[in-house]
Parts: C-alpha cells; sequence; structure tokens
C-alpha cells in the first residue's frame, strides 16, 4: 500500500509492553494527523484491532475523562501519554494540538464510549485540524446509535439521529413537533431520570400508536430492548421508574397518509403553473409523501391532458 493509505501508517509505536494474550504484537506506524478512535461503548472487547494498534503508536491521546481513558487503555496493556480534551478545556487546548499536528505528531481522540463527535466533544477540533489541511482518520468501532438501531426492528434504511432532547418539556415538544413528519426513524439519546416524561411527550407529539423501542445498557451484562408503541412504553416507565444506564429512543417512522387522486391532480396542478414537470413532480411527491416515480407520471399525464 502507499504512505498516503492510513491503512500503512508511517511512525512507530513506542508501546514497550508486550501485547496482551490473544492479541498479536505488531510494528504500527502512524502517519501525522488526528486519529478519531472508536472505543467500547459497554463491553471491553468490542475494540478493534486497529483502535488498539492505534492507541499504541500515537504521541498523545485526548480523552474526555481521562480516568475512563486510562481503565480500557490498561486493560489492553497500552501504556501512552493521555491527556483531557472536553467542552470546558476545548478552546485553550486547540491552538496547542493543531501546532503539534503541523508538527508532525500523530494525535487520537476518543470519547468516554463510543464514537467521538457523536454527541461528544471534538467537532470544532475537526473543523480546524482539516481546515489546516492536516489528516483526519476514522478509525470506526462502537456506536450506541448503530446498536441500537439493527436491534429495534425498525426501519434502518432511512433515520435521523437527534442526539439528546431538550430537558425542559416546552423546549422538547418543540422539537418533537419538528420531527413529526420525518419519514424516517428517528433515534434520540436520553437519560433515565428523562426517559418517562420524554416518552409522555413523544406519545403526545408524534402519535401515542407510533412504534417504538427502547434500548439501554448496549452490550453489558443487563442489555434490554423493550418494544411496544409510544404510549405503552410512557406507562411502563412512567410505573417502573427511572432505568439504569444509557438509553437510546427509536421511533418509527409515520404511516404514509392515503392521498387522493383529487388532492394529487391539485397539488400537481399548482406546482407545474410554476414549475418544470420533473421539479413540480418531486416537490409534490416530497410534500406528500408519495413515490417520486408516481407523482412523476401523473403530472406527465396531467400535462398531455392539457395539451389535448
Amino acid at each position: 500500500m502507499s504512505s498516503n493509505d492510513p491503512a500503512s501508517p508511517t511512525r512507530v509505536s513506542r508501546d514497550p509492553k508486550p501485547a496482551p494474550e490473544g492479541r498479536q504484537q505488531v510494528d504500527v506506524r502512524l502517519e501525522a494527523g488526528l486519529y478519531i478512535v472508536s472505543t467500547p461503548i459497554g463491553n471491553l472487547r468490542d475494540v478493534t484491532l486497529r483502535a488498539l494498534d492505534t492507541l499504541s503508536a500515537a504521541d498523545e491521546i485526548l480523552a474526555e475523562d481521562t480516568r475512563t481513558a486510562r481503565k480500557l487503555l490498561d486493560a489492553h496493556g497500552i501504556s501512552g501519554k493521555v491527556t483531557p480534551y472536553h467542552d470546558h478545556n476545548g478552546a485553550q487546548r486547540r491552538p496547542e494540538l493543531l501546532e503539534k499536528l503541523a508538527g508532525g505528531a500523530a494525535i487520537a481522540l476518543i470519547s468516554d464510549a463510543g464514537t467521538p463527535l457523536v454527541s461528544d466533544p471534538g467537532f470544532k477540533l475537526v473543523r480546524e485540524v482539516a481546515a489546516e489541511g492536516i489528516k483526519v482518520v476514522p478509525v470506526p468501532g462502537a456506536s450506541a446509535l448503530l446498536a441500537g438501531l439493527v436491534m429495534a426492528g425498525l426501519p434502518s434504511d432511512r433515520f435521523l439521529f437527534a442526539g439528546f432532547l431538550p430537558p425542559k418539556s416546552g423546549a422538547r415538544r418543540k422539537v418533537l413537533t419538528e420531527l413529526a413528519n420525518v419519514p424516517a426513524t428517528l433515534v434520540f439519546y436520553e437519560t433515565g431520570p428523562r426517559l418517562a416524561a420524554a416518552l409522555a411527550d413523544m406519545a403526545e407529539m408524534l402519535g401515542p400508536a407510533r412504534e417504538a423501542c427502547v434500548a439501554r445498557e448496549l452490550t453489558k451484562l443487563f442489555e434490554e430492548a423493550r418494544r411496544a408503541s409510544l404510549a405503552d412504553l410512557a406507562a411502563h416507565y412512567e410505573e417502573a421508574g427511572a432505568p439504569k444506564g444509557e438509553i437510546v429512543i427509536l421511533i418509527g417512522p409515520p404511516e404514509a397518509a392515503e392521498v387522493g387522486e383529487a388532492d394529487l391532480d391539485a397539488a400537481l396542478s399548482e406546482a407545474l403553473a410554476r414549475l418544470p414537470t420533473k421539479q413540480a413532480a418531486n416537490e409534490v411527491a416530497d410534500v406528500l409523501g408519495i413515490p417520486k416515480r408516481e407523482a412523476y407520471q401523473r403530472a406527465l399525464a396531467l400535462k398531455a391532458d392539457g395539451a389535448g
């Protein structure tokens, strides 16, 4: 492989420790750059070999919480310089880190768990590093978002991740109203103490019968996925109380409303009066939630009728 390929790095690991039993010791080399390294969300074995190699070879490891990071590194026999990077010190640290990277350093960024930047610090650092023309390398791995999505039993071909909702009900309902008609599975992170109230607001703003799943403690001993309607989930957690652990809420897309021929023709006629045929059909299809091919074929028929 060429030396420009992230998979064939150029910096030799200085980790003198032998690899833990079952892990092959390799001569890891890293090019200068910022490495975004995913770490386990619960089970310590859910870390990739590439992630371990990268963390072993990095000149410095940036961690949201250095104590949490050290537990992971110690478990895999990795020694190295670990320094804090989080929302409170990010502005202060970024100039220093940019200088190190420009000087040829290989720096790894990890979060407390999962994939960095997903509801975690790091976005501003990556943006500034990229703006300087310095390599940014993703080292993919565990993610609560994706783990919840694949176990929920909800459509996964299209989804929208909305992170954490506002803690106060009024602001939370406003956001939910904006998301109500998004034709995709919605994914949120939530805390145990706020779960019942959040589900109650979701049931009211998105519809009580909407299919949903609450996934928690993913990859851990007490992993659980509870699938039911939003109304039933809200009632369950109101009665059961706040659960422990990290929580992902997944909500199925809204059911497509039946669109009558008269409504479709009226919408297309209005759109055709100001747009070319294909653009008019696409706009109406998006608004009414129908296949674009169906809207386009009907638009062609209406134009033909008008020409005749």
